[in-house]
């Protein structure tokens, strides 16, 4: 039901289970061609192939890591579009078949398909895009009668073409940057929601106000993105007008090897893209955390780079660029 009126990358979303099939279809919607685990995501279970010669060792390889993080070794095709951006639309449905759209999210800063910063509303939006987006997402969850919050993410091509990916039935890590641009609380309205509440807003009652960007705080060394447990020794969180941090830690806090890296989301929001990529840079500036390396070395650099400052950005951008 999702394929109707949403426009899909062309592929499978089946599991595939024979490399000779991989081939088959990879032929036919034309390589480069990803496969995807269908169990999972995060960039666990997927390979870019780009011929048919590589696609047997590739197929192998995304079933083997789809196998060991998710137990399922199941695996699906689709066409691979090159230099994308990852841009998603934030929705809230309700039991009572109401479902709206709060715009966009741009998330194409990434490593190895995982995100490092976020912001709402994308640098390459316009009236119209949003439109029809937010509108092919609404279509989407109102034809499996999603009744949550929840994300549809989509690829938008080089000439501003979408493709819908996936769908994620949670909030997700980058929320915050939609909360700062439209004024609605989505995790009360997903309890409300899940009280069977009716949505408090219809679609007219949506703006876009300004601009926010959100960078991800790891406990990671912030040139090789390894982990790097320890004790934090000194802890001192940004402030001021425009500013939100959401964490958990403190000043001799132990982060411990066991779980996900992310220890802070630093959240800035400003009157337009450039005010808010000046706030976030000095909003770095002042976070002090002792102790263990972050990666907020990484994100004072992305903030300082004269393609992202330009809105130059995929999801390649990390491979393309160099760091100064």
């Amino acid at each position: 039901m999702i394929k109707e009126g949403v426009p899909i990358l062309p592929g499978t979303k089946e599991g595939v289970h024979d490399v000779n099939e991989a081939v088959r279809i990879a032929k036919e919607i034309g390589f480069p061609a990803i496969i995807k685990a269908t169990a999972g995501g995060g960039g666990r279970g997927m390979k870019i192939v780009h011929s048919p010669a590589t696609l047997p060792n590739g197929f192998a390889a995304a079933r083997a890591e789809a196998q060991a993080g998710f137990g399922n070794p199941e695996v699906y095709i689709e066409k691979y579009c090159e230099r994308p951006r990852h841009v998603e639309i934030q929705i809230l449905g309700d039991k009572h078949g109401n479902v709206i759209h709060l715009g966009e999210r741009d998330c194409s800063i990434q490593r190895r398909h995982q995100k490092l910063i976020e912001e709402a509303p994308s640098a390459i939006s316009t009236p119209e895009l949003r439109k029809t987006m937010g509108e092919a997402a609404v279509r989407a969850a109102k034809a499996v009668g999603y009744s949550s919050a929840g994300t549809m993410e989509f690829l938008v091509d080089q000439a501003n073409n979408f493709y819908f990916m996936e769908m994620n039935t949670r909030v997700q890590v980058e929320h915050p940057v939609t909360e700062m641009v439209t004024g609605v609380d989505i995790v009360r309205e997903q309890i409300r929601s899940a009280a069977g509440l009716k949505l408090r807003y219809k679609q007219s009652d949506i703006k876009i106000n300004g601009h926010s960007i959100e960078c991800r705080i790891n406990a990671e060394d912030p040139v090789k993105f390894t982990p790097c447990p320890g004790r934090i020794t000194g802890y001192h969180p940004p402030g001021g007008l425009g500013v939100r941090v959401d964490s958990f830690v403190y000043d001799n806090y132990a982060v411990v090897p066991h779980y996900d890296s992310l220890i802070a989301k630093l959240i800035v929001h400003a009157e337009n893209r450039q005010d808010a990529i000046r706030r976030m840079a000095r909003a770095l500036d002042e976070y002090i955390i002792d102790g263990i390396k972050t990666t907020i070395p990484f994100h004072k650099r992305i903030m300082a780079n004269k393609d992202f400052i330009e809105g130059n950005i995929d999801t390649s951008f990390l491979e393309r660029i160099v760091l100064e």
